[in-house]
């Protein structure tokens, strides 16, 4: 009996947000880079197709697949930890929705574990496809730059800037700012009680429709990773299975663009909605002339004479 009491009891520490945050973010990853294994490697390899990245079709493929990730990432983890499954979600909580900081630090390890697994599950299950891919193109892993650049392969798990910024990384920061500041904006927004909150089964697929509006308008110009665990965990698994300084410390040193990026911009979005929206929504709780409580749509003039004659 005191075994049993003890098998549970971890459940209902913080240990049972860990292994929630842990599994989310691993779905998130398992799917994710999944689908750009597809894209990249699998479906050309499989001979069911023989073109990678043709512009819009694959980037759709890839938008929607981390949409989907993402949904299911949530849905698997919010009920527990509520499914931040990104460390600049879970600062941008501690910063302004009084989230506990003892928790932030154990929140993003687990996070960071649980990419890693999910990147190495994808290399499980793509390894063949993935050397098949290198072969047939050429590709020498761990090469930076030359005819065997493998960054091609080494992007099914992490990102990369496109090459138009050349040596700087301030674009891809910028980027990375305004993509995770939209991200926790639009997450901000669809759990805000004083908002228009959908209902608790709509959120993580209206969060997974926010990530492919993202992924469709920022996404070309350093992978929009706007989550430092989906990044590096994948990125740190891919340096020790033989991408070697393709991952870490990557191109032009990037490695941490996507992991600083985020997390300002998730503290900047966070500040923008409370500035913008949640701070308006409180103010009018308190009774106001001519406003219109927690946004409810206004009645027409016509409709609220007819209601005062009534009354």
């Amino acid at each position: 009996m005191a075994t049993a009491r003890a098998t549970v009891g971890w459940r209902r520490t913080i240990w049972g947000e860990l292994s929630s945050e842990f599994l989310g973010t691993f779905v998130l990853i398992a799917f994710g880079d999944g689908v750009v294994a597809m894209a990249v490697a699998a479906l050309n390899q499989s001979g069911r197709g023989t073109n990678i990245f043709v512009a819009s079709g694959d980037w759709l493929l890839i938008t929607w697949g981390w949409a989907m990730a993402v949904a299911f990432g949530v849905y698997v983890a919010g009920g527990i930890s509520g499914a931040h499954i990104n460390p600049a979600v879970t600062l941008a909580f501690a910063v302004r929705r009084g989230f506990p900081w003892r928790k932030v630090g154990p929140y993003v390890v687990a996070q960071v574990v649980g990419a890693f697994a999910g990147a190495a599950l994808v290399y499980l299950v793509y390894h063949n496809a993935i050397s098949s891919y290198e072969a047939a193109k050429g590709v020498t892993r761990g090469a930076l730059g030359g005819a065997g650049d493998s960054t091609v392969t080494f992007s099914i798990f992490a990102t990369f800037p496109a090459p138009y910024f050349h040596a700087s990384m301030i674009g891809p920061f910028i980027d990375q700012i305004v993509g995770t500041a939209f991200l926790v904006m639009f997450v901000f927004a669809l759990v805000d009680r004083l908002n228009l909150p959908p209902g608790v089964n709509l959120a993580p697929l209206l969060i997974g429709l926010a990530v492919a509006a993202i992924g469709m308008s920022f996404g070309a110009n350093a992978g929009y990773a706007i989550n430092p665990a989906r990044d590096f965990g994948p990125r740190f698994f891919t340096w020790l299975a033989g991408w070697g300084r393709v991952a870490l410390p990557g191109i032009h040193n990037y490695v941490w663009v996507p992991i600083i990026g985020p997390l300002v911009g998730g503290v900047v979005g966070a500040i923008v909605y409370d500035l913008f929206i949640h701070q308006v929504l409180r103010a009018r709780e308190a009774p106001a002339v001519d406003v219109e409580p927690e946004g409810r749509v206004a009645r027409e003039p016509a409709e609220a004479d007819r209601a005062a004659d009534i009354t």
